[in-house]
């Protein structure tokens, strides 16, 4: 009997302690937190998002790339919708009744409660109208929003280009989209999208029974303030980027060019490149069809997507691996007669010009294709000829070291490894065991299936401009105040060579320039280390230049790359001279050789657009040529 009282007292004891939990929570909904009022009247409020400016991006001297425009959305939040005249209503967009009804529905199926884009980018005269009238439209609202303009039209490819959030987009943000809502679809404007996009405000507004406003709810306590985006400084220098796209009008390819002590890229084209202003605006997906259509794809980001052969450029790896490992001393000779046979393979020199006895310096000077055979086939058979194969990984590794093979990291989506084959892939096409240092001799001379993006090229000539070691390369010094550089960019990467064998090499670059392949493209007062290349495909061969400059506490380091040009020294090194010149003294000096900047910018260079592929591999090599195939 006395448990039954005392679960009596215990049942009554939790019965009372719940209505006084009960009583006290409705006294602070009803008289202390308004919260809830506010909801209660959710038929009078009016939500109303307010879009932040995109931040601007600047060049590395601060000159605006590009900037924000503001422009007008109506907005239709579906369960708001009343009757209200349609046709006035059409007649203010421009649209007809049928397109009013497709409209309508989409929003209906993305959400009844929650306003989605309705008509984008009014003008503002289209806007005021619609705005004086705006209380006829229960339901619908207007949204300012930004767009992009680019003052200068320059770098398209580096900064990208914005457009409407996908459902992808939308899902993947957790509710932070909405339909119409813009994100950064490519380049810096994707990469940085959330440092970029600021972030979004809202207003609650209090409406009567025929959708004027009333003010705001609660004296505007639960409204939030949009916040801009953070301004970005690129390490773009807009002088010489305006200067690369001119030189490369009417010309398919790219420059890259890099600060060696930083790793922060200075100039970045791709060509064909395209107004990015062309992307904005109510004209912009017939503008991006077009270009779509267009056969040499300016979307195609060649300084990161495009792989090419890179020919000369490449010849002083192999040296500086044999240096580092022993195999020869920068004074180890080479008689060339013209050729160098390679097993029953003939590697014959550029013209077949015999260049008679030389050593590194002089071998890079000359290009001499010999000596840089030679050198690979002792590399290739120090361990012995039946042990190509492990050899060849070594050797590899040693390659990849210089960032060949592999993405660099840099701060932009879509780029590209470039290809480093593999003993793997030997033994797949010659069966492992049959295949020797003679088999894959096009190698030595940065061709067969050698592949490499111009940043990888550029990044290379950083290397040795700094005599052995990299920083990775990047486009963004700073987010908006602060210097803000990832820690990866900060580090150096060393490459395993030591120090002292550069300069035999840089030698012979300095001389390519004073006296050698590129001596039309000598800068006077400006000592500029280079290397030309001729690398063929299919069709005339690639123009190829990579240099760096000045040779004391260089500056400056570049590869640029024009396909189907013919010889380095005639299109690309001319180039890269000016946009040295351009960089170091913001001027360009009368050349000894006559070469103007004129004659470059004028000058059309475009293949048959029947002919030409565009693929991402930029026109690869027969397989007929690798072997025998001669390049400078």
């Amino acid at each position: 009997m006395n448990k039954f009282f005392e679960r009596r007292y215990v049942i009554a004891g939790v019965f009372i302690t719940l209505i006084i939990i009960l009583l006290a929570r409705l006294f602070y909904i009803q008289i202390i937190d308004d919260r809830y009022l506010i909801y209660a009247q959710g038929n009078a409020r009016r939500i109303k998002y307010l879009n932040p400016a995109r931040g601007p991006i600047l060049d590395r001297n601060g000159k605006i790339l590009v900037q924000n425009q503001p422009f007008y959305d109506i907005v239709v939040t579906p369960k708001q919708v009343k009757p209200f005249d349609t046709v006035a209503f059409c007649k203010l967009l421009d649209i007809d009744k049928s397109e009013f009804d497709k409209r309508f529905t989409k929003a209906i199926k993305y959400s009844r409660t929650r306003p989605s884009v309705f008509e984008k980018q009014l003008s503002p005269e289209a806007y005021a109208a619609f705005q004086e009238r705006l209380s006829e439209f229960p339901g619908f609202d207007s949204s300012t929003r930004y767009l992009r303009t680019y003052p200068d039209s320059v770098a398209a490819q580096f900064l990208g280009y914005i457009g409407e959030a996908q459902d992808k987009d939308i899902k993947k943000s957790g509710g932070y989209y909405h339909p119409g809502d813009l994100v950064g679809v490519t380049g810096v404007e994707r990469s940085y999208e959330n440092v970029l996009r600021g972030k979004r405000g809202v207003e609650y507004q209090m409406v009567d029974s025929r959708n004027r406003p009333k003010g705001r709810y609660a004296g505007g306590a639960y409204d939030t303030v949009q916040v801009a985006g953070e301004r970005l400084t690129s390490s773009l220098d807009i002088r010489i980027q305006k200067l690369g796209e001119q030189l490369m009008k009417n010309k398919i390819g790219s420059i890259v060019a890099i600060e060696p002590s930083t790793g922060e890229i200075l100039c970045y084209v791709s060509s064909p490149t395209y107004n990015p202003n062309l992307m904005v605006g109510h004209e912009r997906g017939n503008n991006a069809a077009e270009l779509y259509k267009d056969p040499f794809k300016p979307f195609f980001i060649r300084p990161i997507q495009a792989y090419y052969p890179p020919g000369s450029s490449f010849k002083p790896l192999s040296a500086l691996i044999a240096l580092q490992e022993g195999i020869i001393t920068p004074q180890t000779t080479y008689n060339c007669p013209g050729y160098y046979w390679a097993g029953n393979h003939k590697v014959p020199c550029f013209h077949g010009e015999a260049h008679g006895t030389v050593n590194l310096s002089s071998a890079v000077a000359l290009s001499c294709n010999g000596y840089f055979s030679m050198v690979f086939e002792k590399l290739m058979n120090f361990n012995g000829a039946k042990n190509t194969g492990s050899t060849f990984t070594n050797w590899r590794g040693n390659v990849t070291k210089f960032g060949m093979g592999s993405k660099l990291g840099l701060d932009m989506p879509s780029e590209g490894k470039g290809n480093v084959p593999t003993a793997a892939h030997y033994d797949k096409v010659y069966h492992q065991g049959h295949w020797r240092s003679s088999t894959i001799i096009s190698l030595a001379i940065g061709q067969g299936e050698l592949e490499a993006t111009p940043l990888q090229m550029a990044n290379i000539e950083a290397i040795i401009a700094n005599h052995g070691f990299y920083y990775k390369p990047h486009l963004i010094k700073a987010i908006g105040e602060k210097e803000i550089i990832r820690p990866e960019y900060k580090v150096r990467n060393p490459v395993g060579i030591d120090s002292q064998y550069f300069e035999p090499l840089i030698n012979g670059m300095q001389a390519v320039v004073d006296h050698g392949t590129a001596v039309v493209s000598k800068i006077p007062g400006i000592v500029m280390c280079g290397k030309t290349g001729t690398a063929q495909v299919h069709g005339e061969d690639n123009s190829v230049f990579v240099a760096f400059a000045p040779r004391d506490n260089p500056k400056i380091a570049i590869a640029v790359i024009v396909e189907n040009a013919g010889e380095g020294a005639h299109w690309a090194a001319p180039i890269a001279s000016f946009i040295v010149e351009k960089y170091l003294r913001d001027s360009i000096s009368v050349r000894e050789s006559g070469i103007t900047t004129e004659q470059f910018i004028n000058a059309n260079k475009l293949p048959n657009p029947d002919s030409y592929g565009g693929k991402k591999k930029a026109i690869p090599v027969p397989k007929y040529c690798r072997a025998g195939i001669f390049q400078r």
